[in-house]
Formats: C-alpha cells, sequence, structure tokens
C-alpha cells in the first residue's frame, strides 16, 4: 500500500474507515472508547495528515511530521485568513490537535509493536531541556485568548428576540446554568427535576454526570413551552423537540439550535452570541457574584480546575477586587515606615 489514498467512509451506524488496515484497526479502538463525535474528529484529522504526507503508516518519520506542520501552517490556499488575527493557515490550536491524534495512532502502533518510535515529537530540546532530560518547549505554541461574554444588556436583548418559549428554555439553560449546546439537546424528561430547581446532565463532555442547579426562570420557559407549544405525540424521551416541519416532534439537532440562534442574534442585532458564549457568560458571572471556584467548576462539569480557573481572569471586578485589597496592604506598609 504504498499510495494508498485515504478515503472517510461510514456514519453513525456504520464503521468510520479510511482505507487502510492499520489505521482502520486504531479508528475501531477509537469509536469503542469514545464518543462518536470523537472518533469522527480523529478520523477526520489523520485523514488530512496522510493526505499531505502521501505515505504508508509504518513508513512515515518525524521529517514528514514536520513538513506536515509547516504546510498546516502555510495553509492549502493563500487567499484565506483567519477571522480571529487575519493570518493565512490554520489556527494552532487545530494543528495542535491534528497531531494529537496522530500521535495517538502512533502511539497504539508502538503499544502493537508494528513501529518501534512515535514520530510524533513531544517537543522541541533546547539546551537545558536536552542536558536535564526535560520535554523542551511545546512543538506547536499557541496563546490562550479569553473567550467573549455577553453583557447583561445583550442577554436582554437576546432572549427577546426569540420567539418561542422553546428557545427561551434553550438559551437559559445555557446562561443562566451554564450547560453544553449537546448538554441542553440531550436533556430527557427524566433529567428535569422541578421540584429541586435542579436539572440532571447524564451524559456530560467526557461522559461525566452531575447535577446542576438551574434558575427558576428557565424552568418557567421549560413549563410554558410544555404546556402551549410542544406537539402531541412528538418523541416522548427528549425535552426539546422540532415544532413544524417534516421533522415535527424529532429531536432538535445542533443544526436546528444554530439557526434558531443566529436569527435571534440578528433580530437583537448582536454581532456574537454563540452557545459557547453564553456558557462563559453564565460561569463569568457566577464567579463576579462571589461563587467559589470549586463551585463553579461543579457547575460548569470541568474535571479539573485548571480550566475553571479561565474565568478568574473574564471576572474583571475579581481581579479589581484583589488588586485593590493589595494595593491598599502595599500603601499600609508604605506609611507604616515613612511614620518610623
Amino acid at each position: 500500500m504504498d499510495h494508498w489514498m485515504p478515503r472517510l467512509s461510514g456514519g453513525s451506524a456504520e464503521p468510520i474507515t479510511l482505507g487502510h488496515p492499520l489505521v482502520d484497526e486504531y479508528l475501531e479502538l477509537v469509536g469503542a472508547r469514545a464518543r462518536h463525535n470523537t472518533l469522527l474528529a480523529a478520523a477526520y484529522d489523520l485523514k488530512v495528515f496522510f493526505s499531505v504526507v502521501e505515505r504508508d503508516p509504518l513508513e512515515v518519520t518525524t521529517d514528514d511530521v514536520l513538513g506536515f506542520i509547516r504546510a498546516q501552517h502555510r495553509g492549502s490556499n493563500s487567499k484565506v485568513v483567519r477571522i480571529s488575527d487575519g493570518a493565512s493557515g490554520l489556527a494552532s490550536s487545530t494543528i495542535k490537535r491534528r497531531l494529537s491524534s496522530v500521535s495517538g495512532l502512533y502511539s497504539y502502533l508502538v503499544a502493537t509493536d508494528r513501529v518501534e518510535k512515535n514520530p510524533v515529537p513531544r517537543g522541541l530540546a533546547t539546551r537545558n531541556s536536552a542536558r536535564r532530560n526535560q520535554r523542551g518547549t511545546p512543538l506547536i505554541r499557541s496563546a490562550r485568548k479569553l473567550p467573549r461574554v455577553l453583557t447583561p444588556a445583550e442577554v436582554v436583548a437576546l432572549i427577546e428576540a426569540l420567539r418561542k418559549w422553546r428557545d427561551r428554555a434553550m438559551v437559559e439553560a445555557m446562561v443562566l446554568g451554564g450547560l453544553r449546546r449537546a448538554e441542553v439537546l440531550g436533556l430527557r424528561f427524566d433529567d428535569i427535576r422541578v421540584g429541586e430547581r435542579r436539572v440532571f446532565v447524564a451524559d456530560g463532555k467526557g461522559g461525566h454526570q452531575r447535577l446542576v442547579p438551574m434558575s427558576s426562570r428557565f424552568f418557567a420557559s421549560l413549563g410554558a413551552y410544555l404546556d402551549s407549544e410542544r406537539p402531541s405525540g412528538a418523541h416522548d424521551e427528549y425535552a426539546f423537540v422540532v415544532l413544524k416541519g417534516p421533522h415535527r416532534g424529532q429531536p432538535l439537532t445542533p443544526k436546528g439550535l444554530e439557526e434558531i440562534l443566529t436569527a435571534a442574534r440578528d433580530r437583537a442585532g448582536l454581532d456574537h452570541a454563540t452557545c459557547h458564549e453564553l456558557r462563559h457568560t453564565c460561569l463569568t458571572r457566577l464567579r463576579e457574584a462571589g461563587m467559589a471556584l470549586e463551585a463553579v467548576q461543579a457547575q460548569a462539569g470541568h474535571r479539573s480546575i485548571e480550566s475553571t480557573r479561565l474565568y478568574l481572569h473574564l471576572a474583571n471586578d475579581w481581579l479589581a477586587g484583589e488588586y485593590r485589597k493589595a494595593a491598599e496592604a502595599i500603601d499600609a506598609q508604605v506609611l507604616v515606615g515613612a511614620e518610623q
């Protein structure tokens, strides 16, 4: 298979394959261990890698990997620029994810004695790291950018632009409860605990579960939706369904939710308000209101507290308050020293 061409095939009801037995064997393992979306992402990343490198997987070298990185930074179309910073080529975060997928494949091939070593370097060696047997600098260095959040006025404008109680309930689940898009769409009636004013996230990111306190506004909007909008005979398991058209009564899809949010954003005159920004807005406001970082972590469903620390930087009042306390302490020390 010297000149194999990876071709992505398969769907949710059949195995995802690229056409090489070793790669497909690895994808089968990924499919058994991870979610379908994770499998799709890994398969696509590997397809891109081998389409650029054009080698049999057993013949790939570190030079090939470094050449792939250069090609991704250049980009396949010099006329296309990134919206975020106006530069050409792919974002560093995308390249890092693709390299992670490639490294995962070769870690599997090393473990099963198909290759001797992983051709994806862990990092670039420096003089000190080589001498001290340290990891060195990252292979791909990317800046950590703070996500955008909505102001209270923007939140009000967005919610007022929503035309259905169903849509309000979904947006409020994100902006008042911090749920992810997939968690909102995955809510089942058994997960909604009205008496406790909480919802049970049965299948969060990474398959983790959690109980999430939710605002009474969410339950009010949900009740109005169930009383006046939800079609009779609709899918009796998922809470949020399509209201009209050929798919009436079926569970709402991510594309459907994005279309609802895009239309409301346009009506409200907002230039940003994604599902993820709504979640970030909720968690930022909770931290600004004094909610303990560990509590924000539990609300968000973060496995690591490091992921939650982001909201310390987004919460401007927290930073300003911490600065004021430190500055007052410094000023007091200066005054005492001057008096002595």
